[in-house]
Order: C-alpha cells, then structure tokens, then sequence
C-alpha cells in the first residue's frame, strides 16, 4: 500500500475510532475574540459564528453561565467572555442592567433570539403543504359582497357550508405540487395564506369578515381553520439532523440559486422523522465522468455518444459531493419542511443533497 493510501485509510480509523471523542469538542474559529459585547440585532447564531466554525452548535458554547438561571437569556450590553473549562471554550456574561434617574434597576427585555425570526415569520404564518386529496375536500370562496373578484382586509366574503358564528378561519391559494424527484412519490401540495377572517353569520352559506389580508383573497381559495403551531418559540436548541438521504426540494420563488438567509423546501418531513432545529449540512452532489478512447477523463455535458454508451453501462467514475453550506429546518410537514440557509460557502441548488453535518469538517 502507498504512502497516499495509507494516510487516508489512518485518517478514516481516526475518524471511525475517535468520532465519539471529537462529537463534543468544540473548534473556536482562527482570529476569534476573547471577550464581544452583545448589540441590538445580535442573534445567539450571529454571536457562536463570532467564535466558532460550527455556529449551529451554540448550545455547547454557551453551557456555563452561572450568572444567570438560562444561559440562552443573552441582552443587547451584555458583555461575553471567552474562558475554557475542562478545556473546552465556554461564554460566560457579565449582565448589563440598567438603571433609572432614581437608581432603580429596569426590567430588561428584549433577549436576542437563536436567529433573525423576521427572516422566516411569512412562512411560518403563510406557507403550508397539505396531502392535495385532503384539500379538494375542503370548502371554497363562493364570492362576496363587494362585486369585484378580489377581497381585502374588511371585506365580507362567503363561504361554502354551515361554520359556527365567531370561528376564525384561514384562506388558501394552491401553490406548487411537489414530487420526490428520485421515486416520483406525491410530497404534497404546497398552499399560501392569502387572509384570516371571522364568521360574523352561520348558514348554508357563512358570512366571513376578512380580518387581515396578506394577499388578495379570490374566489375558489380553499377555507380551512387557523394552525394552533403558526409561531416558532424564540429559543430552540439547534441539533445535528440525522434523516438520511433528504435533498433541496424547492426554493422560494423558484429562484436558480440559493444563498444565506433564503429560504428552502426538503424532500422529507416529520414522517421520516425531520425536526425543527435539525441542521444539515448541503452538498453539491459530485459530477461523473468517463474515460475517452484515449483515457482521458470526459464530464457528461461533454461526452460523445461512444461516452455515453460507456457511462450508461457503468463505466463512469464518480468524483467527490461539494460542500456547499448549511441549513436549518423551522416549520415541518408530513413529507416535506421548510429550511433556512445559514451558511452559504457557494451557491446551493434543488437537488443538493443534506446530510449529518461532520463536525471533524465544517467551516473548512
């Protein structure tokens, strides 16, 4: 066996034999720090990317804080020192409180979230992906006072059946239809909020009162009731994902390409077992490539009809997945959920694949 050879089967025991030892240990980011003071915007995210190459493992970092009864309870002043226990990097604070004319000490409020929620909020109000079945059975706009075929905020439109006077209710445009793109499987179909409203007369047809539009509201738009889990807490703990073989599904708006801060569907949900909080890291999934009569290596979009025959018969060589970033999942789904990408070292695209995120790898 060749030196090359030997080293990276060393480097894969290593991995294999030491993996338990290192899944705790945090890496600090070069150049960080030893102390940071808190301010306005700052996220729990924003703060462990200050420090670490693994930001997502915030919880970790900020364990020892005997200051305070929660240690994830971080204000804008506050100021954070970088201190190692057992050898391993802790955050401990000094709280900032501040005092009125008279000397008495303010309340404080306003602790700063594990991420931006104003980042995702639309889509934890508006966004949703039900079994399509299931929605054909729900009732319909069949129109409303106002002629015209549009309703907004403060209109009172009708709906199709008996609802109980004073029940709040939800309207729905169809969206996107979405398949898993390796079995062709029904994931779900995709539905937008378009208002809220409350029946103001129960009857054959109910009478609704739109109370706040989002968009417009048409005729057709499925009625359906009000999500009781609309609203993501503050201060979840972030967790490695462990779904396996999950893959950008679809992006917002379609967009080509993604980055940080967008917003992404996967192709698997709550059914194969995806959590809010989970992340993932994302990989381009590896190109392959044939070796020509001359045996020089040729990538698909290049390859002649000899090539390609060979390819088709197995003859293709795959080359590694490309690190692409990280995301985390924040609303969930039967079949599918809703991601946001947190770090973005190059572009993602539908069809990159998600994986345990390695902490032996990120942030190289």
């Amino acid at each position: 066996m060749d030196g090359p050879m030997k080293r990276f089967t060393l480097l894969a025991l290593l991995a294999v034999f030491c993996g338990g030892t290192h899944a705790d240990e945090l890496t600090l980011k070069a150049g960080h720090p030893d102390a940071y003071v808190v301010k306005r915007g700052d996220t729990l995210w924003d703060i462990s990317g200050v420090f670490l190459k693994d930001p997502w493992r915030w919880p970790h970092l900020w364990q020892a804080n005997p200051q305070i009864a929660n240690p994830h309870l971080i204000y804008p002043g506050d100021r954070l020192t970088l201190v190692f226990i057992d050898g391993q990097p802790r955050l401990v604070s000094k709280r900032f409180v501040k005092s009125s004319p008279s000397g008495q000490v303010s309340p404080k409020s306003n602790a700063i979230p594990a991420i931006d929620l104003a980042l995702i909020e639309p889509y934890l109000v508006q966004n949703r992906v039900v079994d399509g079945d299931w929605l054909a059975q729900q009732p319909k706009v069949l129109g409303g006072e106002n002629p015209s075929y549009h309703h907004v905020e403060g209109d009172v439109i009708y709906v199709q059946g008996q609802v109980t006077e004073g029940t709040k209710l939800a309207f729905y445009a169809t969206g996107r239809e979405f398949e898993d793109p390796d079995t062709g499987d029904n994931l779900g179909q995709e539905i937008i909020l378009s208002a809220t409203g409350r029946v103001i007369e129960s009857g054959e047809v109910s009478r609704v009162q739109l109370l706040k539009s989002f968009q417009e509201t048409k005729v057709g738009y499925r009625v359906l009731s009000i999500e009781d889990d609309a609203f993501m807490p503050a201060y979840f703990m972030p967790k490695a994902g462990a779904v396996a073989d999950a893959k950008l599904l679809a992006a917002h708006g379609n967009i080509r390409e993604m980055g940080k801060l967008d917003v992404a569907y996967i192709d698997r949900g709550s059914q194969a077992g995806v959590q809010a909080g989970q992340v993932y890291t994302v990989y381009k999934p590896g190109a392959t490539v044939v070796m020509n009569r001359d045996g020089i290596p040729v990538a698909a979009a290049d390859q002649s009809s000899y090539e390609k025959i060979k390819a088709s018969f197995g003859d293709e060589i795959q080359l590694p997945d490309l690190y692409r970033g990280q995301v985390m999942i924040f609303k969930v789904f039967d079949k599918t959920a809703l991601g946001l990408i947190l770090v973005d070292q190059r572009p993602m695209r539908v069809g990159d694949k998600l994986f345990k995120p390695d902490v032996l790898l990120q942030g190289e």
